[in-house]
C-alpha cells in the first residue's frame, strides 16, 4: 500500500469527509491512480480546482500518484500568479454564459436580472444537463458535486451556499473577468432579450393604471412578457446596488456595471 500526503486548502476542506479532513491527510492507494481521480475520490470536484502542485511542481490532472508524493490542492481565487503553472481546464467562455441544475431556479432569475445568459429547466436531467452545456458551450452550475465530477464535464462550479445573494457573488466572483453584465436586459423568466415597444403598440395590454402611469416599455423576444420601471423594478434596483457594493467592497469595481 502507497501512501500520498494531501494538503488541500482550507477552502475545499468542506467537501471532505469528516474522516478526511486533517492537514495533512495521508492518502492510500494501489496502482497509480491519477491525481484527479485520488482528489475526487476525496470529495473535491475536478472543477473547483485551480492548481495542483506535486512536491512543488504544477502538474495536469492525469499526473499519476506516485508513493511519497506530497500534493497541494488549490481552488480557483487564491493564486494571483499563474506564470508557470498547468492549467487544468480550458478558460471559461467570453462572455460567460451559464446552465443551471433543477436546484437553482431563483438563481437563474437573479443572475438573468443581470443580463447574463441562463439556461434554465426544472424538468432537465444530469446526463441533458452536462449534454447542453458540451453542445452550446456553457459552465454548469450547480448544487450536486457528483455532476461536476463527470469526467466530460470541463467548465463548471460547485455552487455551495444556501443563501441567495451569496450565490450570486459566489458565481460573480469566481467568472469575474469574463462577465458582461448588461442589468435589465434579459427576461427573468425565461431569458429572452429584451428590446424597447413602442406604447402605442402594447397599449390593448395595459392596466388603466400601468397605461397612465408609464410610458416606457420593453418587450420580452422569447414569451413577449412586458416590462417596466414600476415598483418592482425600483427593488430590483436597489438589489442591484447591494450586490455592487458587497462585489466592489472585496474586488474592485466589475467590468461593464452601469455607473447610473
Amino acid at each position: 500500500m502507497a501512501l500520498a500526503r494531501f494538503h488541500f486548502h482550507p477552502l475545499l476542506r468542506p467537501l471532505l469527509g469528516r474522516r478526511i479532513r486533517s492537514d495533512p491527510f495521508l492518502y492510500q492507494f494501489n496502482d497509480q491512480p491519477s491525481v484527479k481521480d485520488a482528489i475526487e475520490a476525496c470529495g473535491v470536484p475536478h472543477t473547483e480546482i485551480d492548481v495542483i502542485l506535486v512536491n512543488g511542481q504544477s502538474v495536469p490532472f492525469d499526473r499519476r500518484l506516485q508513493d511519497g508524493n506530497i500534493v497541494k490542492i488549490v481552488p480557483f481565487g487564491v493564486l494571483s500568479d499563474q506564470n508557470g503553472m498547468v492549467p487544468l481546464s480550458p478558460p471559461p467562455p467570453d462572455p460567460a454564459t451559464f446552465i443551471l441544475d433543477v436546484h437553482l431556479g431563483r438563481l437563474a432569475r437573479r443572475l438573468r436580472l443581470l443580463g447574463l445568459d441562463c439556461s434554465y429547466r426544472n424538468d432537465c436531467d444530469d446526463r441533458s444537463l452536462i449534454g447542453t452545456a458540451l453542445a452550446e458551450g456553457r459552465i454548469i452550475l450547480t448544487r450536486d458535486r457528483g455532476i461536476l465530477k463527470h469526467a466530460a464535464v470541463q467548465q463548471g462550479m460547485l455552487v455551495r451556499s444556501g443563501f441567495l445573494d451569496d450565490q450570486v457573488l459566489q458565481v460573480m466572483r469566481r467568472y469575474r473577468q469574463s462577465l458582461r453584465l448588461s442589468p435589465f436586459r434579459r427576461c427573468p423568466d425565461c431569458n429572452g432579450k429584451l428590446y424597447p415597444v413602442v406604447k402605442d403598440t402594447i397599449r390593448h395590454r395595459l392596466l388603466p393604471g400601468t397605461e397612465r402611469d408609464f410610458d416606457l416599455f420593453q418587450q420580452c423576444a422569447g414569451c413577449n412578457k412586458l416590462y417596466w420601471e414600476g415598483s418592482h423594478y425600483l427593488r430590483i434596483k436597489d438589489w442591484l446596488g447591494t450586490i455592487r457594493a458587497r462585489m466592489e467592497g472585496t474586488d474592485g469595481v466589475m467590468t461593464g456595471w452601469p455607473q447610473s
